[in-house]
């Protein structure tokens, strides 16, 4: 481990490392140089990588703090050691392959700061290959709707608008983007942190879940601006993403919905599951198919580590509870998040 003689800032910028070196060279510099150091401290934790990613950042990037794990813990898991181990009033969880602009750190900090009930925020988060367009993970906030599927403004399913302004206020959201997530470090830990159950996909979503039901909101503050590669692990299309996604989903809903509403709508979600499942093998797409049979039977036997369940439903008490995603995205045709309304 490696620390800096500097004083402490009051927002750690985690950047989560596993054989990132070339994303590392590319993205970190412009972290280090929009990062106000009055504001944040810049710490990358390698999360046991075997290639030259420590190396190459005590070469090139000397001033930046490094905190090393052994072995690979996860995105979860890392996650929440290294802000066990941090301990910065405020984290920023930043992916390896975010572009940051100048002041993004700021506005964010500054509306935790003067607004002590928001638990988590996120910049607008755009394209990094094409910075005119949101970007999939996050783009300028995200939801829920009322069975559960998470889309955001500016982008639905994978349907990204351009970027005009039209989403440049301030926005009370259900979830904030993993790609750049600020929390406050002792709430973060107090709710669970990330859940390394899940080991990818949906982790934050139900991370802001559960900071929700502790009484806090999420935000999305627009003035913050970040773009993000994305597309890093697995394309849309691979069984495995299929898989995460459907079993997380019904996990994230079995753990976070109380015992009134949540057999009615996860047997709702199976059956909406099953229509995918028909879906994929009329396109005569058998791997996906297979990958919702593995991920509902793996839910079935992981659901039983989950035995504590909140007494209240924010679900449905949302303003957006009222949305149908998949009536409005394949039946109306609506493909922007202004035309949900």
């Amino acid at each position: 481990m490696k620390h800096s003689n500097e004083p402490a800032a009051p927002v750690a910028v985690i950047i989560l490392n596993w054989n990132g070196s070339r994303l590392l060279h590319k993205y970190l510099p412009s972290v280090i140089a929009t990062t106000d150091p009055d504001i944040g401290r810049v710490i990358v934790v390698d999360n046991g990588s075997d290639d030259d990613s420590l190396e190459m950042l005590h070469t090139e990037f000397p001033q930046v703090e490094t905190i090393s794990f052994d072995t690979n813990l996860g995105f979860a898991a890392g996650y929440n050691k290294a802000i066990e181990l941090t301990r910065y009033p405020y984290t920023v969880l930043l992916n390896s392959d975010v572009r940051t602009s100048d002041g993004w750190l700021r506005p964010l900090y500054e509306y935790m700061e003067s607004h002590p009930d928001v638990g988590a925020i996120q910049p607008k988060l755009l394209s990094d290959s094409d910075p005119t367009s949101f970007e999939y993970a996050g783009a300028c906030g995200g939801f829920i709707d009322r069975n559960g599927y998470p889309y955001c403004r500016g982008r639905i399913f994978t349907d990204c608008e351009h970027d005009n302004g039209q989403y440049d206020t301030v926005a009370d959201i259900f979830w904030a983007s993993g790609a750049c997530l600020m929390v406050r470090s002792e709430l973060y830990l107090s709710v669970g942190g990330l859940d390394s159950r899940f080991f990818a996909h949906m982790e934050e979503i139900d991370l802001c879940w559960r900071i929700l039901l502790s009484d806090h909101t999420v935000k999305a503050v627009p003035a913050s601006k970040v773009y993000h590669l994305g597309g890093g692990s697995l394309p849309a299309s691979n069984p495995r993403k299929t898989y995460l996604n459907f079993r997380n989903n019904l996990l994230m809903l079995h753990k976070n919905l109380p015992d009134s509403v949540r057999r009615p709508k996860l047997f709702k979600r199976r059956l909406l599951d099953t229509l995918a499942w028909v879906k994929f093998i009329a396109a005569f797409d058998f791997k996906n198919a297979a990958a919702i049979i593995r991920a509902h039977r793996d839910f079935a036997r992981m659901r039983r580590h989950y035995t504590d369940h909140p007494a209240i439903n924010i679900l449905d008490k949302r303003p957006d509870a009222h949305i149908n995603i998949l009536t409005a995205y394949y039946l109306k045709r609506k493909r922007r998040y202004s035309d949900l309304s």
